[in-house]
């Protein structure tokens, strides 16, 4: 009997934690726009986006809020690689908050 693999987010990968921490914060942006900021036209909103520092900053905290989520479950399950990789995505994401911040 052919036995099947494991569910893809089940595995312990490093490369898996990088996809995965550079997915989680853009699938956080495209539903807070969704629930909160539908109002507006999305080039209308990536001008505000660009403009407003409190914008910025509202969506880099919820932004890592997902990745820091999604981290604590992979640690919870000792998948440490996967854990490793949505970690540096998290660092390189608030990294480049702060960037944008400071250039805003």
């Amino acid at each position: 009997m052919k036995t099947t693999g494991k569910f893809f987010l089940a595995k312990d990968n490093l490369k898996l934690g990088l996809l995965l921490g550079l997915v989680t914060p853009i699938l956080v942006l495209i539903l807070i726009y969704f629930l909160r900021f539908s109002g507006y036209d999305f080039n209308e909103f990536l001008g505000l986006f660009f403009r407003e520092k409190q914008i910025v900053t509202f969506f880099g905290v919820w932004c890592l809020v997902g990745n820091i989520a999604l981290f604590t479950y992979y640690i919870n399950t000792r998948k440490d690689g996967t854990a490793k990789g949505i970690f540096a995505m998290t660092l390189i994401y608030g990294i480049g908050v702060l960037v944008l911040k400071l250039f805003i």
